[in-house]
């Protein structure tokens, strides 16, 4: 009998985590905690209004994904999360928490042409379809370099690992990913 199963999706912004997240949860009919749906909240309750505010609301909303986490994991049943996860911020606790609950990591790393990526974001960031609390239309500079290198890299965590290119949405195969969810529950 297989470990419960974490599934965590990751990869730069743009890069189509949270449309995948979704259609996982859906396939599988799995809990989905994401980090933006966490920060949206804030906005919606708490108001925005700089870049600073949004990077502080960010940081709180990657503590209660984190917290949310360690509440769902004790269920022992299969969890997904989404975030651009940093090594440097999450590989740690999350290994704590796998290690502590007993449960084994499937890690999906959208991947991006970095042109691509970058153009999605600014088009994203100028449409309705992004809540204006991030800011996404002031930080441009600020995420340019990272945008262009087009991926992220994976928590140091063990587990299992996907990359999945996202530069053309219509040629994803999202079968390929299933299947490997169907061998891991």
């Amino acid at each position: 009998m297989n470990k419960p199963l974490l599934i965590i999706v990751s990869g730069p912004s743009c890069a189509g985590k949270s449309t995948l997240a979704k259609k996982v949860s859906e396939k599988f009919q799995l809990p989905l905690i994401t980090k933006d749906g966490i920060k949206e909240l804030i906005f919606d309750n708490l108001g925005w209004s700089d870049r600073e505010w949004s990077k502080k609301v960010g940081g709180t909303s990657s503590k209660l994904l984190r917290y949310f986490l360690d509440s769902m994991l004790i269920s022992k049943k299969p969890v997904i999360i989404e975030n651009n996860f940093k090594r440097e911020f999450d590989a740690k606790p999350i290994s704590e928490m796998l290690s502590k609950f007993g449960y084994q990591s499937l890690q999906i790393m959208c991947q991006c042409d970095g042109q691509v990526l970058f153009e999605r974001f600014k088009k994203r960031s100028e449409s309705s379809e992004r809540h204006p609390g991030h800011n996404d239309t002031k930080n441009y500079e600020e995420f340019k370099e990272m945008l262009l290198r087009g991926k992220w890299d994976s928590l140091d965590i063990g587990g299992e690992l996907l990359t999945l290119d996202t530069t053309d949405f219509e040629n994803v195969d999202y079968n390929i990913i299933y299947d490997k969810i169907r061998q891991l529950i």
